[in-house]
């Protein structure tokens, strides 16, 4: 499903009371986490078909110091053709045209892999205010989102700054997202939480209604450098407020867990908590991504296997 078909999440006005009353039940929430790559079982065909949904929904990612134009490019070819053909084949879905939802560098590559997706349709995404920290001076964090969004960056994925999240300023957090949407224009902006870093859940469930009433498109819940990044109590309580937000303004708003995701079997429990939490709409590259860098290559191997009935070689399916 497009992202078009879908009315963009609009700012609203900061509302305090809202935020204070937030409730977080963390022994709940681990209980209900702890059932989900158990309630379902998803088998053979069907398990292919998931993993499927899954790549498209891959925000693949190269976020390293020595990130270079041809590893870009290179991972510009993953991203264009994610599987083999002759598994597709053997899958039945030769013909239709499966990508990776977006590919996600620094600033200093996004031209490069603008260039290497030409004609693609897929988007780059930047990383951008100061990532992963976000400590660096405010005016060059807003500035460097106007240059991603220059040089061809489509989505914006921005950091907030903790500090206004764990002093509990929930109006300069309000004030600094509405700010960095603005310097996104029409570039989506998702807004990385860093919940590793933000205490208890409670204070990531009050950080994710205010970046959602700033007008974030996604909110994301790790930068990938954090010590715990994503994990499925935190994603159960950020999608609960997502539901919440849709339900009070109408409008949808997408999420991404990121961090730590690297097998098929992880992929497929994001995707249980995103069908039983929030319906089935939100099973699209429009309102979820996985931001993911090792996470293609073993789904790729486990199509391989349900095709072939061995597992390959990694060789045989390079990452890019």
């Amino acid at each position: 499903m497009a992202a078009a078909e879908f009315e963009r999440n609009q700012p609203t006005p900061f509302d305090l009371g809202l935020v204070l009353e937030t409730r977080v039940n963390p022994s709940a929430t681990q209980r209900r986490a702890a059932t989900l790559g158990k309630r379902r079982s998803i088998k053979k065909d069907w398990q292919a078909a998931w993993l499927l949904r899954a790549i498209t929904c891959i925000d693949l990612t190269t976020l390293a110091g020595d990130d270079t134009p041809g590893n870009v490019r290179r991972l510009a070819a993953k991203a264009r053709q994610p599987v083999r053909q002759d598994t597709l084949d053997a899958l039945g879905v030769g013909d239709q045209r499966i990508t990776v939802a977006a590919v996600c560098v620094y600033h200093a590559r996004v031209a490069d892999a603008v260039a290497a997706l030409e004609g693609s349709g897929i988007p780059v995404a930047a990383v951008s205010t100061g990532f992963p920290a976000g400590q660096s001076p405010y005016r060059t964090r807003i500035a460097e989102i106007g240059d991603s969004v220059e040089a061809g960056a489509r989505e914006i994925d921005i950091v907030i700054s903790r500090e206004h999240v764990l002093t509990g300023n929930w109006q300069a957090l309000y004030d600094e997202v509405c700010e960095m949407r603005h310097a996104c224009g029409d570039a989506h902006m998702k807004t990385i939480l860093a919940t590793g870093e933000l205490g208890p859940l409670w204070n990531v469930a009050m950080a994710s209604k205010v970046c959602m009433m700033a007008g974030a498109d996604f909110i994301k819940t790790s930068t990938g450098k954090e010590s715990v990044n994503a994990t499925l109590e935190v994603g159960l309580t950020m999608t609960r407020t997502i539901r919440e937000h849709y339900e009070r303004t109408g409008y949808r708003v997408g999420f991404k867990p990121a961090g730590g995701i690297r097998t098929a079997k992880q992929a497929l429990d994001w995707l249980v908590l995103m069908k039983e939490e929030l319906g089935d709409d939100w099973l699209s590259p429009a309102l979820f991504r996985l931001g993911a860098s090792s996470l293609l290559t073993d789904i790729e191997r486990q199509l391989s296997h349900h095709v072939t009935g061995h597992y390959a070689a990694e060789h045989h399916m390079p990452m890019g």
